[in-house]
């Protein structure tokens, strides 16, 4: 009888000669571990638009330094492919185990491909990655990252000439391109002492680090904020053991930040996260050390940012003293109020300003640009998308770009770069709140107002978790449930509108009118409500989960409380049945 696939497999990763003697011995010792062999070996890792991120183990499925040679020999095919070698690539990393050395293993297989190599000389943030592809021309980045993921984790991030991730096209070629390369003689390489010895690759640090600070400065709109009130603000940082420690607290620094307290048992770059259980910006716990140095020096707010710093979360005063988080959605609503009053209050105001968000991020975004004469493009969530956005604009020699976010807490400003900047969005975040201290508000104040101004917004995100061996087959038969018997109703409010985006329609329920969503295929749902209301349901394309997403809207929150719980019970029923 023949094997299944994964012990087939299986059996090819314990007979190669390119194992190392440790990771032989950890793969034989999984000789009777059936289900910890289908994990690892039932299906390769997939090469999509978010590149590659999984457990760090011994395996086809895994993150490990074959897994990254076998993707990266896919990109330098790509490169190949456009005749770009001589562009050259940028790698970088953040402070997860292994980083370091997947960068090597990427830096070392670009080089026997004969493509120029940059390689950063430490740990430095996503964003800093996306400014070198363009600062230094290349025609293609990559960074060695697992974000917000726990400690087992790892990823590979792919970026192209823009400096946004891979579009999806080009990561169809690479995934393509590694379905033809054998994951052990198909892989070039050379030895990473002798590429540097070569030129082949070139160690770089400090000198972009400069460029890049220069380029997040110079997004300040009022830069006197921060003066006015140095000697009252006081901030407390975190980096959760990750990139931003490098130059979050130097940014801020030269921007006049006179009183900044670093989390310092959280400020040395370590991949192991010893004091959180997840080194996750959105999870409130992250904040408990910040919090306390915050209550002794009665600081006015705490900011953390994730491994790679290029997601950033903050907690701020309340009405009591007491501290309390603002969600993503919430911090990119405010930054875009407050972007727009700055730029009003010193005349600067660009001609032809626009804004980008995720489908599945606020709607209070678009109502603030609506009433402030800025267009809002709705993406889907990626933020390459985002980056999409900003290249057609140029392209096109009309429209200046203002601000674009996602509700996972990723913000841009500016074009230098084309991914979610942790280092300038902490800057922007002291200067709004430096604003908002002069007029004796904190920014739980703002966004009280905000809601006074605007109506009362209000999101929520259920996730479905589906680890095993079969998580992927179950993820996609629950979005095959939705399509297949589509709700008519949640909470007693009547389903008005459907958008499939894999279908790329939106479908008119009282009119039977269909139109393109005019953006890619991705797999998601998103049903429109008569009471005003959004539900999106999307699998996660980087965790083992699938994500309900609820917008609301309402008068307070206690109506959109009891909405939600109405929501969340059909939604839960449904799902179940």
């Amino acid at each position: 009888m023949t094997k299944p696939f994964y012990l087939e497999e299986y059996s090819r990763w314990l007979a190669s000669a390119a194992l190392s003697a440790s990771d032989h011995d950890e793969l034989a010792e999984l000789a009777q571990d059936d289900d910890e062999l289908r994990i690892r070996f039932s299906a390769p890792l997939t090469f999509g638009t978010a590149g590659l991120r999984a457990v760090m183990k011994t395996g086809l499925g895994c993150m490990n330094i074959y897994t990254v040679a076998h993707a990266t020999q896919g990109i330098a095919a790509l490169i190949v492919r456009e005749g770009r070698e001589n562009d050259g690539a940028v790698i970088a990393y953040d402070s997860r185990n292994n980083s370091r050395l997947f960068a090597q293993t990427a830096a070392c297989v670009l080089a026997a491909n004969g493509i120029k190599t940059y390689l950063f000389d430490d740990i430095r943030p996503t964003p800093e990655l996306s400014f070198a592809v363009r600062d230094l021309h290349c025609v293609a980045g990559i960074n060695i990252t697992a974000s917000h993921n726990p400690k087992e984790y790892n990823g590979y991030k792919a970026y192209w000439e823009d400096g946004a991730q891979l579009a999806p096209e080009y990561a169809a070629v690479v995934a393509d391109e590694m379905k033809k390369i054998d994951i052990f003689t198909g892989v070039k390489s050379v030895a990473f002492a002798e590429a540097c010895s070569r030129g082949q690759i070139a160690i770089i640090g400090e000198e972009v680090d400069e460029r890049y600070l220069a380029a997040v400065l110079a997004q300040q709109i009022n830069t006197r904020a921060i003066a006015d009130v140095a000697d009252e603000l006081k901030i407390v940082y975190t980096p959760l053991h990750g990139a931003g420690a490098r130059l979050v607290p130097e940014v801020l620094h030269r921007v006049g930040l006179k009183h900044l307290f670093p989390v310092a048992a959280q400020m040395e770059p370590d991949g192991d996260f010893p004091t959180v259980s997840k080194p996750n910006p959105e999870i409130p716990s992250v904040f408990d050390l910040g919090i306390e140095i915050a209550e002794r020096e009665k600081s006015d707010l705490v900011i953390a940012t994730d491994p790679d710093a290029d997601r950033v979360g903050v907690v701020t005063r309340a009405a009591d003293g007491s501290f309390v988080t603002i969600s993503g959605n919430s911090m990119g609503a405010l930054l875009l109020d407050y972007m727009i009053r700055a730029y009003r209050d010193t005349n600067t105001m660009p001609a032809e300003p626009y804004a980008v968000k995720s489908i599945v991020t606020t709607e209070l975004a678009a109502k603030i640009c609506k009433e402030n004469g800025v267009v809002m493009h709705n993406v889907l969530t990626g933020f390459k998308f985002i980056g999409e956005v900003i290249k057609q604009h140029e392209q096109s020699g009309h429209g200046d770009f203002l601000f674009g976010f996602e509700e996972s807490y990723g913000y841009l400003k500016g074009t230098y770069a084309r991914d979610k900047d942790a280092v300038l969005v902490s800057m922007l975040i002291c200067e709004m709140t430096a604003y908002y201290k002069a007029k004796s508000m904190t920014l739980y104040d703002a966004l009280n107002d905000l809601h006074a101004r605007y109506g009362f917004y209000a999101e929520h995100i259920e996730e479905i978790v589906m680890q095993g061996a079969d998580g992927i087959e179950r993820m996609a038969a629950l979005m095959s449930k939705f399509r297949a018997a589509s709700p008519t109703a949640f909470g007693g409010h009547t389903v008005i509108q459907i958008g499939d985006y894999r279908a790329q329609t939106i479908t008119d329920i009282l009119t039977g009118k269909v139109s393109s969503t005019g953006l890619s295929k991705s797999n998601v749902l998103c049903y429109a409500l008569e009471s005003g209301d959004t539900i999106v349901v999307r699998p996660s394309g980087t965790e083992p989960k699938v994500k309900i997403y609820y917008m609301l809207c309402g008068e307070n929150a206690t109506e959109t409380n009891a909405k939600l719980t109405a929501y969340g019970a059909d939604v839960d029923a449904f799902i179940r049945s």
